[in-house]
C-alpha cells in the first residue's frame, strides 16, 4: 500500500503541473482555460493546494478563488472552491478527499466565512459541505442543480445575517462555466 500524498500550498513553480492536472482530470482544455482565466482575474487569490507524492509528483490540485455573498447588510467576500482535480489514474483512491479536508483546515484562519462550490453532493457532503439552500443562500445561476450548490462554513460565519445570493466574478460568465447548459 502506498503512502498518502502530502497536501501543501502550491508555489509558482507548480503552476504548469496544476494546469496539466486540471486538464487531465476534466478531460480537455475547457476547465484548464477557465483556470488560466481565473489566474488573470479579480477572482484569483493565489490559494491553490496540491497533493504531492513521495517522489515529488503532483497528482491533484484544489483551487480557491474569490466570490461574494450579497448579504442584506453588506457584500461579504467568500471563497469558491473550483477545480478539485485529481489525475485520472489516481482517482477513487482518497486523494481528492484528503486534498479537500486538508485545504479546508488550512483556510480556517482566513477572513472569508464561507466556501461555496458546485459539485457532487455524494462526495462533498462527506467532507463538511451541505446544501447552500439549507443556510439561506441562493446560487449565482438557476442552472446550478439544487443538490450541487453547496457550502462549508468557516469560523467567521455569522448565521443570523449572512444569507443571500452568491456572486461569481465575471470570468465565470465569460467562460460560460456556471451551472449546466442543456445538451443540444
Amino acid at each position: 500500500m502506498s503512502k498518502a500524498p502530502t497536501i501543501r500550498e502550491a508555489t509558482d513553480d507548480d503552476a504548469d503541473d496544476v494546469r496539466r492536472i486540471v486538464s487531465a482530470a476534466y478531460g480537455g482544455e475547457r476547465n484548464a482555460a477557465l483556470h488560466d482565466a481565473l489566474r488573470d482575474s479579480v477572482a484569483w487569490l493565489d490559494l491553490v493546494f496540491v497533493a504531492e507524492e513521495k517522489g515529488g509528483d503532483l497528482v491533484a490540485a484544489g483551487t480557491y478563488t474569490r466570490g461574494w455573498l450579497d448579504a442584506p447588510t453588506k457584500l461579504v467576500e467568500v471563497l469558491v472552491l473550483a477545480h478539485v482535480a485529481v489525475l485520472p489514474d489516481r482517482q477513487r483512491a482518497g486523494t481528492g478527499s484528503l486534498l479537500v479536508k486538508e485545504s479546508l483546515r488550512a483556510v480556517q484562519d482566513r477572513d472569508e466565512p464561507l466556501v461555496f462550490l458546485e459539485g457532487d453532493p455524494g462526495f462533498f457532503s462527506r467532507l463538511g459541505f451541505i446544501g447552500g439552500f439549507e443556510l439561506g443562500f441562493t446560487p449565482p445561476s438557476p442552472r446550478i442543480p439544487d443538490p450541487a450548490f453547496q457550502v462549508a462554513t468557516l469560523p467567521g460565519y455569522e448565521q443570523d445575517w449572512m444569507t443571500g445570493a452568491v456572486v461569481y466574478p465575471d470570468v465565470w460568465w465569460r467562460h460560460d462555466a456556471v451551472g449546466l447548459r442543456p445538451e443540444v
